[in-house]
């Protein structure tokens, strides 16, 4: 028989978050390996645990969830994005501006769906959410990577950002609240942004997922709240804020200058409409999370455990000769680098391989985020404590280890 190939738009995308190294890994479980996953975001599986009222509130309407939805999402959950988005200053949203979906995920495809014909191009950081990247390829557009500087707090270099602008380009992506590096923009960098967007006739998509996981005292700034003549469109949910990654339940805010986006936003609606609804016991979590207590403040402040376990993991990676990194600011990630004098790697994913075989601890190799160079890789300080000092020690060996094989030694 002919094979079945798959499509042709899938050449460009790579999820490595869930890729061959995490496969492996889960073949190794099956026979009966204890892997250490430092590869996802995944909150529940280390015991951070939605707000009970949450929970509480989607058991309660459960019977009341069988039925489709309005195509955007129920009235109530958007009227809390609503006043959501006017707490973050984002000004002139109206209920049909908000459109729930199942994680902000399914949203940030639908988006580059309406918008983009074969040749047009998105600027997107380089590194990145590959969800970015792979959501405009399959769109039929050309992803166009920004360097972030590591040398500036993984801030994206505006003037690289200039430069890869052509007649092409359609819109720009800001990841701010930053997953992989745990970048925080600041409001200067934001507004040389939007000034770029106003010079050039671009979009700007805001993925924000991470807003409310922010450590010493830091602030978030949206940047839809800049600026009110461009078009912006701003992702967000409950996977993060809320630790409630597989309730699906996520929003998009479209916002700003929208007069001259009427088909654009026509196209919203009709994708929409197709996939019929978001998950409606997920829309039931949305007002309870937004009105309630936000108890990702306790995690985050002083004595939080995230903020323990970001700043114990730092002080392990950075001990490991070689190593260095950008504390986060922000997010759950880590993205350290590693000196290519020292640990010379061609293949990134190779060494994720290495490391998972010889140490049973599971990375995201640099490249699966579009980093340029295989001498980055991600990893999560989401383990508690004990198990993050057990892993990073294994990974200390094996640097070691690695080290002494190609020649390095201290």
């Amino acid at each position: 028989m002919r094979p079945i190939q798959k499509s042709n738009k899938l050449a460009e995308v790579c999820y490595e978050i869930r890729g061959p190294v995490p496969e492996k890994a889960r073949q190794m479980e099956e026979e009966g390996h204890k892997i250490t996953k430092l590869n996802i975001g995944n909150l529940a599986v280390f015991g951070f645990d939605p707000p009970d009222e949450i929970v509480q509130d989607m058991k309660i309407n459960l019977s009341n969830a069988a039925g489709y939805t309005d195509s955007k999402g129920m009235f109530a959950p958007r009227k809390a994005v609503m006043h959501y988005t006017q707490g973050k200053n984002i000004a002139g949203v109206s209920i049909d501006d908000i459109y729930l979906g199942n994680g902000a995920s399914e949203l940030i495809v639908m988006s580059m769906n309406a918008l983009l014909n074969n040749g047009d191009e998105v600027l997107v950081p380089a590194p990145d959410y590959p969800l970015w990247t792979a959501a405009v390829s399959l769109s039929g557009g050309t992803p166009v990577h920004y360097v972030c500087d590591e040398q500036q707090e993984w801030y994206p270099d505006i003037e690289d950002m200039r430069r890869k602008i052509t007649p092409n380009t359609r819109a720009i992506v800001v990841i701010n609240p930053n997953n992989p590096t745990g970048a925080l923009y600041p409001v200067e960098l934001l507004l040389q942004i939007i000034e770029l967007a106003r010079q050039h006739d671009l979009i700007i998509y805001a993925d924000e997922i991470y807003d409310k996981v922010l450590y010493d005292g830091a602030e978030h700034v949206s940047i839809a709240s800049l600026a009110d003549d461009l078009l912006f469109v701003t992702f967000n949910g409950l996977s993060k804020n809320y630790r409630a990654c597989g309730y699906r339940s996520g929003w998009m805010v479209v916002s700003g200058e929208k007069s001259h986006a009427k088909d654009y936003i026509e196209g919203l609606n009709m994708l929409a409409s197709m996939r019929l609804c978001a998950n409606a016991p997920g829309q039931f979590a949305i007002q309870t999370a937004l009105g309630g207590y936000q108890s990702i403040d306790d995690l985050v402040g002083p004595g939080g455990r995230l903020l323990k376990q970001r700043d114990l993991a730092y002080k392990l990676l950075t001990e490991i000769p070689g190593v260095t990194c950008v504390k986060p600011k922000a997010a759950l990630y880590m993205f350290p680098r590693l000196d290519p004098k020292i640990y010379p790697i061609a293949d990134d994913q190779q060494f994720a391989y290495e490391l998972l075989a010889e140490t049973k601890v599971l990375i995201v190799q640099g490249s699966g985020f579009n980093w340029i160079a295989p001498d980055h890789f991600r990893v999560v300080f989401l383990p508690n404590s004990d198990d993050m000092v057990e892993a990073f020690g294994r990974m200390a060996k094996f640097m070691e280890s690695y080290r002494k094989r190609h020649g390095a030694s201290f």
